[in-house]
């Protein structure tokens, strides 16, 4: 059961800001809806944006590509995760009981989320000072095990660039990285 503490600080920790993105109204909507709906961007709604930025067009494909592919790239990265933490799960291990363990996999599918957000809108710098402040808060209020999490976060940036061309590569890298070193701040 959740406190009321914990459900403030979860509808506090956004981790994208479209404040500073240089895109049409209509298309920040688009992403704005998104995110505070928690999904992934829809073919139509990239198909838009791309429209209303054509800028990003190039992008899109990449976008879709993690979204569509989100389940085995978060899988790859428990993987790791389990790998380098095999007693994670575990009586006493900090990813126990299995609700615990299911909450930091969900989290994985939202990393991921706001990464094909700064793709589809080209914007490698999109986090949220304050939302990853309460994001923290709410990680250390929930004892959540950082040093696994920060594994979890390079194992989706390695899945997510294994399941691309090598030229994208290293296009997509730095859409990873602003996200990645400010969650790996909370250390």
């Amino acid at each position: 059961m959740l406190t009321e503490k914990v459900k403030d600080l979860i509808a506090k920790a956004q981790i994208v800001s479209f404040e500073n993105w240089q895109h049409p109204a209509e298309s920040i909507d688009l992403f704005q809806t998104a995110d505070n709906d928690r999904v992934y961007l829809t073919d139509e709604e990239c198909a838009r944006i791309a429209i209303l930025s054509p800028h990003t067009s190039s992008l899109m494909p990449i976008a879709q590509l993690l979204r569509d592919r989100v389940v085995e790239i978060v899988d790859e990265a428990r993987a790791d995760v389990l790998k380098q933490f095999p007693t994670i799960t575990e009586p006493g291990g900090g990813l126990y009981p299995e609700m615990r363990a299911e909450a930091c996999w969900r989290d994985f599918w939202h990393y991921l989320r706001p990464v094909t957000y700064a793709i589809a809108g080209g914007q490698m710098q999109y986090t949220s000072a304050e939302g990853l402040k309460y994001m923290y808060l709410l990680y250390q209020e929930l004892e959540v095990p950082l040093d696994a999490m920060a594994v979890g976060l390079d194992g989706l940036k390695s899945a997510s660039l294994n399941r691309m061309e090598a030229s994208q590569q290293d296009i997509v890298a730095p859409y990873f990285d602003d996200l990645i070193v400010s969650l790996k701040s909370f250390i």
